[in-house]
């Protein structure tokens, strides 16, 4: 587990794919795995999650990790890890996934906005939490509470884009979760996925060079 924890450290960037209908997932897939994306959520509310979870994880091991988005119980949080899953996200705590995970050996990084939530979160057994809302809450908000909190792993969610994920990271974000603004719906309802690696690629570069790479 801890291993995992290390390599999101290092990657910095979990791409999430919501909402894309399951003939484009695959090209998806491999669009953001071109681009240097390592990786790759895809939330239980997308048709086909499970599905895709399982043919992303098979076709893309070794270089893809693969995780579920949306995991509001503990019954799916055990129908993703069935599918593949090698870690679990949700956009709110709930301890009893962090304990299935900690006893499986499978990653939950639960949903967190205020200290209260983020320390009884890692109380519970998760290696790290989502700070999310962020697109409400702003790298001013991460900064505030990385001050008491620095001990803890914190993945922000929302609102992170190529002009702001540097001081996101400055801030003290360990990685960022990226939806629409790296996973544009429209490139891929349009065919364009030769843009939307560019659109990786341009991420993952952005991360090399705030590491100084």
């Amino acid at each position: 587990m801890k291993k995992l924890l290390e390599e999101l450290s290092r990657e910095k960037i979990v791409a999430i794919i919501r909402g894309i209908d399951e003939a484009n997932g695959d090209r998806t897939a491999k669009a953001l795995a071109d681009g240097g994306i390592v990786f790759l959520e895809v939330t239980l509310n997308t048709d086909g999650a499970l599905g895709m979870i399982s043919r992303f994880r098979e076709g893309y091991a070794g270089k893809l990790r693969i995780g579920a988005g949306t995991v509001l119980d503990i019954g799916q949080a055990k129908e993703a890890v069935a599918a593949g899953a090698e870690y679990l996200i949700s956009p709110n705590l709930d301890e009893e996934i962090v304990y299935y995970g900690a006893e499986n050996g499978i990653e939950v990084w639960p949903g967190t906005m205020t200290p209260t939530e983020i320390v009884k979160a890692y109380k519970a057994g998760a290696s790290a939490v989502k700070v999310f809302p962020f697109a409400s809450l702003g790298a001013g908000y991460l900064k505030e509470i990385r001050a008491p909190l620095n001990h803890i792993p914190m993945i922000a969610t929302g609102g992170v884009n190529l002009g702001n994920i540097q001081s996101v990271f400055d801030a003290g974000a360990v990685a960022v979760g990226l939806g629409g603004n790296l996973v544009d719906k429209r490139l891929i309802a349009e065919g364009r996925f030769d843009e939307l690696t560019a659109r990786a690629r341009a991420f993952a570069d952005a991360v090399r060079e705030g590491a100084g790479a």
